[in-house]
């Protein structure tokens, strides 16, 4: 099934896609679509009869298409053409860190860069949903703790991740550089993992091509990796690493400015745009 999380920001509702290619409101079946549902392996909606809810107006906007992320891990230099243009070796075990949760906004939302920002960048990534508890995990049993996928644009401030001393999370976490969705697709719909097509565009020229295949490691061993370091709880978000093609890597290097409007996508999981503005602080009068 295909999940959605639509309204206003911090009032979104549940919705779920019909047969029809309906979009239907969920609000008088679940709460929301977060970790209690996850947890539930989606029971409360197994056998709805879908066209029997309301459709979900056209235009409105949508959110992240789940709620409450506990962990929000990244994988990094994940594929060897990116560790490569990176200037990078090629990593013998997953390079691991975290992004805030206070990052994550709605697949169409405004891209703020920081007052100071000079070297914000961009990544598509496949986010992976944790919906069962996992600790010290099996690697041939990681994707049954898997609630299902969707499209990550893992954002980056380069000068504060890598000039700035100390780890890569400062330059990982500003506000909006966590767009997700358009939809969460559940893994017993979400093909193969290992073999998606994922994609970016900077103001409608192509920057990333690339395929799930090039992983250095899959979703099966980080799903198990990352359980031997901290327990995975429903709801928790794994962004799995990018192709080749992001700013740092071009000659001469590339920034996304404000006006600037990115569009990406990950085969079967939708697409996103944004357009990239500046962050102003509200004068109070």
């Amino acid at each position: 099934m295909k999940l959605m999380r639509y309204g206003p920001r911090g009032r979104e509702r549940p919705a779920i896609l019909d047969n029809t290619g309906c979009w239907r409101d969920l609000t008088g079946v679940v709460k929301d679509v977060g970790p209690e549902l996850l947890a539930d392996s989606f029971a409360a909606l197994t056998g709805m009869d879908l066209i029997a809810l309301p459709p979900v107006a056209p235009g409105v906007r949508i959110g992240a298409p789940i709620s409450s992320v506990g962990k929000f891990v990244c994988i990094g230099l994940n594929y060897r053409d990116h560790a490569a243009e990176s200037g990078m070796p090629i990593p013998s075990e997953p390079v691991v860190f975290m992004k805030a949760t206070s990052a994550i906004c709605g697949p169409e939302d405004v891209v703020l860069l920081p007052p100071n920002a000079r070297k914000a960048d961009w990544e598509v990534e496949l986010g992976v949903v944790i919906g069962r508890e996992c600790r010290y995990v099996a690697e041939d049993e990681a994707l049954s703790h898997v609630a299902g996928i969707c499209v990550i644009n893992d954002l980056s401030e380069r000068e504060y991740q890598l000039e700035r001393g100390g780890q890569w999370d400062k330059g990982k976490g500003c506000d909006t550089f966590g767009p997700m969705g358009p939809h969460l697709v559940t893994i017993d719909e979400a093909g193969d993992l290992g073999n998606l097509d994922l994609w970016l565009e900077v103001n409608g020229k192509r920057m990333q091509t690339g395929n799930t295949r090039d992983m250095i490691f899959r979703v099966p061993y980080l799903v198990h990796y990352l359980s031997q370091f901290m327990s995975l709880q429903p709801g928790d978000v794994i962004s799995t690493g990018t192709p080749s093609g992001v700013g740092l890597g071009m000659t001469p290097q590339v920034w996304l400015k404000e006006g600037d409007v990115m569009t990406l996508g990950i085969q079967g999981l939708g697409e996103q745009r944004q357009e990239v503005a500046r962050y102003r602080a509200k004068v109070e009068r």
